[in-house]
């Protein structure tokens, strides 16, 4: 089906558009069929008002899980386009503006497909070097990139930003804190119940209001999903969320089994203070040496450990990783500028040679 999507022209994004690149709306297809939506920034034109005429490394960008490109992950690709780069930032499958029915379901390979669909699209594009395509993944799209790095050796580099490693919360929670056949067991049940009761069902997004005594990390998320700091009318973590199946496939599924087997460059980045660190040590030791605290499989030890990177920022929580934090409220909307980008742009420039 050669679907076209109705797409916003209008800038709506949670972030201004910088002066120091061009954008323009984009789809592409899958190998699953769908049509995804994104958005391509790219280097602004030259003084004469040209395009540099060179072919330039490219960096697809998605996440987090259950937001869309008008939020953090268009804003990471926008401060990679001002330092150099063609990005794209794209709405995965079932989400945003990209095709897919029911809305907000997830797939573990559909997901992996997504980016490389992404690298398929940027490599086809006339101003982007085929052999310099790097990826960044966002808080749960942080472990799908991983899965994808370990399936695609056309990605030279990987950026996992805030991640979680969705396969393995919905196995086991977080914190692994109810990692038993006897916890699995029963959410097994209630979901193969909910696929007959009612399969269209919604698990409801980020609170509406959220008491003083909640986790921090639930303060965090409403403070960007909830306010305009972060809030769009297309996330689903904004708003109803989830189908309630939309994630089951996820639960008996493992992203990272492979990725102690990528050779190419990654660099993990997380919060000292998220809720969500334990996903990106894990992952990294996994990566590097083949086994780590959380997973029960084990592997060989990294052929490439040089360029493997584990970045903790100091004082960061989750979301402030999102778009660099905020000020309290005296200050409301001033970033911190806790997301190193320069760092980040160091890396990509580094390992797309």
């Amino acid at each position: 089906m050669d679907e076209k999507l109705e797409l916003t022209q209008e800038w709506d994004k949670v972030f201004p558009l910088s002066e120091k690149v061009n954008h323009k709306k984009v789809t592409f297809k899958t190998q699953y069929g769908l049509t995804l939506a994104a958005d391509l920034y790219t280097p602004a034109a030259s003084e004469k008002g040209k395009v540099k005429s060179e072919k330039l490394a490219a960096i697809a960008v998605s996440g987090p899980f259950g937001a869309v490109k008008e939020q953090c992950s268009g804003l990471y690709a926008m401060k990679m386009a001002e330092r150099g780069f063609v990005a794209l930032a794209f709405d995965p499958s079932y989400t945003g503006e990209s095709s897919g029915e029911p809305r907000r379901t997830a797939s573990p390979d559909i997901n992996t497909e997504d980016f490389m669909a992404a690298v398929d699209f940027l490599s086809k594009q006339d101003n982007v070097d085929a052999e310099r395509i790097g990826i960044i993944g966002i808080c749960g799209w942080g472990g799908i990139a991983l899965n994808a790095a370990a399936a695609d050796t056309r990605i030279k580099a990987t950026v996992a930003s805030t991640m979680y490693d969705m396969t393995r919360v919905s196995g086991n929670d977080y914190n692994d804190a109810f990692d038993n056949e006897q916890w699995r067991h029963r959410n097994r049940e209630s979901l193969s119940k909910q696929r007959l009761a009612d399969p269209n069902a919604m698990a409801g997004g980020v609170l509406d209001t959220v008491p003083p005594q909640a986790p921090n990390f639930v303060h965090d998320y409403f403070d960007y999903y909830k306010t305009p700091r972060g809030y769009h009318k297309r996330s689903g973590n904004s708003n109803d969320g989830w189908r309630v199946i939309g994630t089951q496939a996820y639960a008996n599924s493992r992203f990272l089994y492979y990725i102690n087997e990528i050779r190419s460059a990654v660099l993990v980045m997380h919060g000292a203070d998220a809720h969500s660190r334990y996903f990106g040590e894990a992952a990294y030791h996994y990566m590097v040496e083949g086994r780590a605290e959380g997973y029960k499989f084990v592997g060989e030890p990294n052929p490439n450990p040089e360029n493997k990177q584990l970045l903790i920022i100091p004082d960061a929580s989750h979301c402030d990783l999102y778009d660099g934090g905020y000020e309290e409220k005296a200050d409301q909307g001033q970033p911190k500028n806790m997301i190193p980008w320069d760092t980040l742009a160091a890396f990509f420039a580094k390992n797309l040679k």
